[in-house]
């Protein structure tokens, strides 16, 4: 099944996403009191208290924000990257959207991420609303039966239908022997790296990372070669 969809006609994305605010002192009382609440279903031991685990927020479409979404697509045998990200997620929001409306449709188009259907793509819907963006038809799923949503997972093609686990891209990237380019943060490294460091293009830069290791295995799920990495170029 795989092997018939035309790499070309997919486009890979990866999106990076931190607490809305630097700090928990910093948020509005209002949700501060929603935050408290919602933590006591995220509560393991005592020392989870609301402060501590703010740090998780931005994984929560209500308490995140977007600030980067990184692309690609396949042409020729290269990977074209493009990124869009910035500190106004409504303008990078509004840019990632004109992309899908522009140049990809329903009927022709797919796009796919790892673990895209559980995070990835509710969390861009959920976040385009509360900016007052329209959604994209590439993410409006209101009224499409199963088959007719244009969404691939490399996380749920791994699955084979087995839905007791999580599999990491970095581990199936180790598995199929995927070169991949020692990083120096982590997914969980992202809100520090953005409030404090306020290094935004180190974080750009991973997500670009994430974008070609999702190409380059979807490629392995097709058994096909890797593409070189000198095959990798960025697009303004």
């Amino acid at each position: 099944m795989l092997e018939q969809i035309p790499i070309g006609n997919i486009l890979f994305l990866d999106i990076e996403t931190v607490p809305q605010m630097a700090s928990y002192d910093l948020l509005p009382e209002k949700t501060r009191l929603l935050w408290d609440h919602k933590t006591e279903f995220l509560r393991k031991v005592e020392t989870d208290t609301p402060d501590v685990l703010y740090e998780r927020a931005g994984i929560y479409a209500e308490f995140g924000k977007i600030v980067c979404i990184s692309v690609g697509f396949v042409k020729n045998d290269e990977i074209r990257l493009k990124s869009f990200a910035g500190d106004d997620e409504t303008a990078l929001l509004s840019e990632f959207a004109n992309l899908l409306d522009t140049y990809y449709d329903t009927k022709n188009h797919f796009l796919c991420a790892h673990n895209g259907k559980e995070f990835d793509y509710p969390y861009i819907a959920r976040r385009l609303l509360i900016n007052g963006l329209k959604i994209p038809a590439m993410l409006d799923l209101a009224g499409k039966k199963p088959w007719d949503i244009p969404h691939l997972d490399t996380m749920e093609l791994w699955k084979f239908g087995d839905f007791k686990n999580y599999t990491s891209l970095a581990l199936l990237a180790h598995v199929f022997d995927i070169p991949t380019p020692k990083d120096d943060i982590d997914g969980s490294d992202v809100g520090r790296v953005y409030w404090k460091e306020k290094d935004l293009d180190r974080i750009v830069t991973y997500c670009q990372k994430d974008v070609v290791s999702i190409i380059q295995l979807f490629r392995k799920y097709q058994g096909k070669e890797l593409i070189s990495d000198e095959s990798v170029h960025l697009i303004a």
